[in-house]
This record gives structure tokens, C-alpha cells and sequence, in this order.
């Protein structure tokens, strides 16, 4: 294809959000993307280099149409439901994958928001779940997905517990007292009103936005006549917030027109200490990709320099011998520890010049609290966290016992 025929191709497109749709000469769809800007994603496909996959796509193309959205998250969302609808063959790398992600609204009484790899979704098993139950995808971007989820919820507070734990914790959980959860965990929230609140994110993954709005104005037109100020300001900001949604950094625009991709992998390694007064210390290093564990790079240390109990001069050890190997760079490192720990591990990446953040997950007294030490990057959920430093703090203490025990017997 000549310069000239391709850019009448994307020479009409805006530089607007919105979703791209590929075509042949036949008009067979061949690819959906998602953009923040159309015309500069798809003018890039006939401009760059690409490789051998993304050649073949462009040496295809005879006609691109395309969707306006009014922002890039609603893009995320309508690239999902066009892919699932239309199966392009250029998005769907193989036929049966499973490992795309998933936006599951569970069919329970009080219903979670989560998220699901496509192997895990199972069979609602009563035809009330099924009634009830709603899920969008696949998302092809696990980074991309819970970006758009943490923007969503900051707008409408859902919660992600169990059911058996529905009302019945002591305290509001963390997620509750940062605003995130309505306070189902301690029953501060009625089932009308949470149902309320589950109908609108139906309707925003439905792309049904200027709905909710209207729904919302007669909400808040109704709170203001029974003088309840707090519910029509409540109600008044969830209008704004619809409307001026920050499309802050879920649609990457340095992978362009990768049809396996999306946004760049987040990766928070987490790193552990375990020993009984010094004696058989071994530190350990577990890798999270995109909120899920991959064990094919976690790592050992059997601690080499440190003589006695001394947590930071060991954390300093692990990683500074972690850092002198070849292997790919954490976007996060979590430590399983307090300050003292979390300042060792700052000062080792200070004096070898890298930038990183550093964030620690203090366990507490019988480890039974999650105190935060640092600033924790946007869209990292607490829960994935806490994950990751029990992963870690599993592996340490199983790698500790295996060296006490070989110490042992010889």
C-alpha cells in the first residue's frame, strides 16, 4: 500500500477517544482498538515499523471505521464488547485463551465487583445468580482493566467481601475507611441503596453514561427537596465526577497498535527475612505480574554476610545482591516489614542510583494489621498487596525451615 492510499485512511479520524475498527477489502472486521487519541494510534500503524504480525494486519487493512467515546475508559470498555461480539481474528489470539481478564458482577445478595480470568469463570449455579449476574470482557490489558476499575469505584464505592463476611466485621475495613466501600462490612449501608449503586456501574459497562446522569439529577432533585443536603451533594459530585473522568494513563500509548496488549505489565516484587536470632537466614523474593504470582521468577538467598538477628542489614544484603543480576526491573518493591526495614532497602537503591518505589506491609502484633509505610502508585490495590507480602513471608519461612533442617543433620 502507497503512503499516499494509507493516510486516507486515518487522514479523517479525530484526536479524540475512541474505538478503531479494521477491515478488509471484503469488509471482514479484522482488529478492534482502543484509543485516547484515534488519529495519532492509527496513523501510527503506517508509520512505524512493526513486527512480522502487526505487518501482516496493516497489509490487510482496506477500511477503518471507527466510535467516538466522550473518554478512554469508555473506550476500554466498548473495545471489550465489540471483541466479544465479533471475535476479530487479529485480537483473539487463540480461539479458546483463558487469560484474559474479566469485570465479574456477582449474582450475591449484595453483589462484588471483581475481577476474573477467563479460566475461572464458573457456571452460576441457580437461575437467580444468573438473573442477577453480569460479566463485561474479555480485557485484553490486565493493567488497563484495574486502572479503570479503581477510577470506577472511586466514583461508585463497591465492595469485594465474601458473603459470609457481609455485615459482620467489627470495624469498617480499610477499603471503607478510604472511601472505596459503601460499609457493607459492617451493615452501614441498606441493600436498596447498594442495589443503587450496582445498577450504575451496569449501566456505565452497558455504555450508558448520559442515563446515570439523568438518574442522578433526579436523585439529587429529590434529596434537595427533603432537606437532605449531604445525599444531594453526595449525588452532585458523583454527576461531576462522570463527566470530567481523568483518563489518567490506562490506555498506553507506547505499545501502539499491539494486538496482544494494552498497557505495560505492572510487576511488584516482595521481599522477606526469616531466622530465629540469626541462625539459618535466607531471604526471599516473589514476583507479582499484573496482580497475579508468577513463581517462575521468584527467588532464594541464603544470607551470607550478617551475623546475628538484624533484619536490615540482611534486607540490605538481598538486595543488593538481587540488583547485581540481569533480571527484569519491578515496577514496586514491597517490603514484609517496618520503617527500619523499608529505609535499608531505599538506601540501597540511593547509592545504585535506580528509582523505584519503595513501600513496606508491617505486619503488626500477631500479624493481624496491615500498616502501609510510603506512598502506594495509583491503581495498586491493597489487596494485591497484602498478597504479596504473605506470598513472600510464606516462601521465606518454607525456604528457612528447608535450610534449620539440612543445618541440622549435617
Amino acid at each position: 500500500m502507497s503512503a499516499k492510499a494509507a493516510e486516507k485512511l486515518y487522514r479523517g479520524l479525530p484526536d479524540t477517544p475512541g474505538v478503531y475498527l479494521m477491515r478488509d477489502a471484503a469488509g471482514k472486521l479484522l482488529y478492534v482498538g482502543k484509543a485516547g487519541n484515534l488519529q495519532r494510534r492509527v496513523s501510527s500503524y503506517f508509520l512505524r515499523p512493526h513486527d512480522a504480525r502487526l505487518t501482516k494486519l496493516v497489509s490487510l487493512i482496506r477500511r477503518i471505521d471507527h466510535q467516538r467515546t466522550d473518554t478512554a475508559i469508555e473506550a476500554l470498555i466498548l473495545e471489550a464488547k465489540l471483541i466479544k461480539e465479533n471475535q476479530p481474528p487479529f485480537n483473539i489470539l487463540e480461539k479458546d485463551d483463558k487469560s484474559f481478564l474479566y469485570v465479574e458482577l456477582t449474582g450475591e445478595k449484595f453483589p462484588r465487583v471483581i475481577l476474573t480470568r477467563g479460566k475461572d469463570l464458573r457456571e452460576p449455579v441457580s437461575p437467580r445468580e444468573k438473573k442477577a449476574r453480569r460479566v463485561y470482557g474479555p480485557f485484553t490489558s490486565a493493567a488497563s482493566v484495574r486502572e479503570a476499575l479503581k477510577v470506577i469505584r472511586r466514583i461508585f464505592p463497591f465492595h469485594i467481601h465474601e458473603p459470609k463476611d457481609v455485615g459482620n466485621f467489627k470495624r469498617p475495613c480499610f477499603d471503607a475507611q478510604i472511601g472505596l466501600c459503601p460499609g457493607t462490612c459492617v451493615g452501614a449501608v441498606s441493600l436498596a441503596e447498594y442495589r443503587r449503586t450496582i445498577k450504575n456501574i451496569i449501566l456505565f459497562f452497558d455504555g450508558k453514561k448520559e442515563r446515570i446522569i439523568r438518574n442522578l439529577e433526579r436523585e439529587m432533585s429529590a434529596a434537595s427537596r427533603k432537606l437532605d443536603f449531604e445525599k444531594a451533594e453526595e449525588t452532585r459530585r458523583q454527576m461531576f465526577a462522570l463527566r470530567h473522568i481523568q483518563d489518567i494513563a490506562f490506555i498506553s500509548e507506547d505499545r501502539l497498535g499491539d494486538p496482544e496488549g494494552g498497557a505495560k505489565k505492572f510487576r511488584i516484587e516482595g521481599y522477606d527475612i526469616s531466622n530465629i536470632s540469626g541462625v539459618s537466614a535466607v531471604g526471599s523474593m516473589v514476583v507479582f505480574v499484573d496482580g497475579m504470582p508468577d513463581k517462575s521468577q521468584y527467588r532464594k538467598f541464603a544470607i551470607r554476610t550478617v551475623q546475628g538477628s538484624d533484619d536490615t542489614a540482611m534486607i540490605t544484603e538481598v538486595l543488593e545482591r538481587r540488583f547485581r543480576n540481569n533480571w527484569p526491573r519491578p515496577d514496586l518493591i514491597l517490603i514484609d516489614g517496618g520503617l527500619g526495614q523499608v529505609n535499608a532497602a531505599r538506601r540501597v537503591l540511593r547509592a545504585l542510583k535506580i528509582k523505584i518505589p519503595v513501600i513496606g506491609l508491617a505486619k503488626g502484633p500477631e500479624r493481624k494489621r496491615n500498616d502501609l509505610i510510603g506512598a502506594v502508585p495509583p491503581g495498586t490495590e491493597l489487596r494485591t498487596l497484602v498478597r504479596v507480602r504473605d506470598e513472600a513471608h510464606r516462601f521465606a519461612i518454607a525456604y528457612h525451615k528447608k535450610v534449620r533442617s539440612r543445618n541440622f543433620y549435617n
